[in-house]
């Protein structure tokens, strides 16, 4: 194994850390719609993960595929935005089913040796395989300990 091949896995391993702390709290049969944030209850940011977490999924499995990736548009706080008002009609079981499922795809593809950079959104940079999956951990974990904070529950 490469020492690149060896962070992609190590991260990867982070990654898969965070996503079962969240599985967990989701399972917990809590009171999700206590506000954590100004404007979003613990489902929308649940939902809102989702939806970054698929258009990964989407970009990665693009490249992997030979197609154009086409990334989120948009100013950072309007995709925001729209991550959870998509997502607002959603159930728990399907966010995190859909979140799996994206995790899965990323999974399927993160050890393609072909695929360069990963567009994270248009207008912003791009990141390795590797940065990419450190970026997702860090704002699942900034996310899973603000909810932390809010429910009195601990992180692992």
């Amino acid at each position: 194994m490469t020492d690149q091949e060896q962070h992609i896995k190590t991260n990867l391993e982070i990654l898969r850390n965070e996503l079962d702390q969240l599985f967990d709290f989701f399972e917990n049969g809590l009171d999700y719609h206590k506000m954590v944030y100004e404007f979003w209850n613990a489902k929308d940011i649940l939902g809102h993960i989702t939806y970054w977490h698929e258009s990964f999924a989407r970009n990665i499995s693009d490249l992997g595929k030979g197609i154009k990736p086409r990334p989120l548009k948009g100013k950072l706080s309007e995709v925001n935005k729209q991550s959870v008002e998509t997502t607002k009609n959603e159930s728990i079981a399907s966010l995190i089913k859909r979140l799996k499922e994206a995790q899965a795809t990323i999974e399927e593809f993160i050890f393609d040796d072909t695929i360069d950079l990963i567009p994270y959104k248009k207008g912003s940079w791009d990141y390795s395989r590797s940065e990419h999956l450190e970026v997702v951990s860090h704002h699942i974990h900034k996310h899973l300990t603000d909810i932390s904070k809010k429910y009195g529950t601990t992180k692992k």
